[in-house]
């Protein structure tokens, strides 16, 4: 199946803060924000808002006033982090949870301290939450160049 259709995920106000010497404040964010919004990106990702209540400000402030763009906040298949998303999101005209969690052996091991099926419940549980707030839910797999094949199709 082909499309003709190109849909832009801008991740600067999250992605983009984390690079060496950049720190973005409130204003920063809110007038990249609102310039993303004018050259018509489809999806701003506004950033992380469980991370700190600054965080959470920013995301919220973007959330009213980007107008039609979808505002998309990061959050892990945690509750708070949904809640959290949620909240900042509560505001915006078209509002996106992007919930992920980890699939790696290494990531599920190390980090979270998971079995594959805790982890796919997790991240079941964490779509049903974010739907329970948002209708538009985006998940990912975090490092799932490194997971199983056949472990990110289930």
């Amino acid at each position: 199946m082909t499309s003709d259709v190109v849909r832009v995920f801008d991740t600067t106000l999250r992605d983009g803060e984390q690079s060496p010497g950049i720190c973005l404040d409130l204003a920063e964010k809110v007038e990249i924000a609102e310039q993303l919004g004018r050259l018509g990106v489809d999806v701003i990702e506004a950033g992380f808002p469980a991370t700190s209540p600054a965080e959470l400000e920013a995301v919220a402030r973007i959330a009213r006033t980007v107008g039609a763009t979808t505002i998309a906040a990061l959050a892990r298949v945690e509750r708070g982090d949904i809640d959290k998303a949620a909240r900042a999101l509560a505001a915006a005209a078209v509002p996106r949870i992007h919930v992920f969690i980890a699939t790696s052996e290494v990531h599920m091991t190390a980090k979270l301290q998971m079995s594959p099926a805790e982890v796919l419940e997790a991240a079941r549980a964490g779509v049903r939450r974010s739907r329970s707030h948002v209708a538009d839910v985006e998940f990912s797999c975090e490092d799932a160049t490194r997971s199983a094949p056949e472990f990110l199709v289930e």
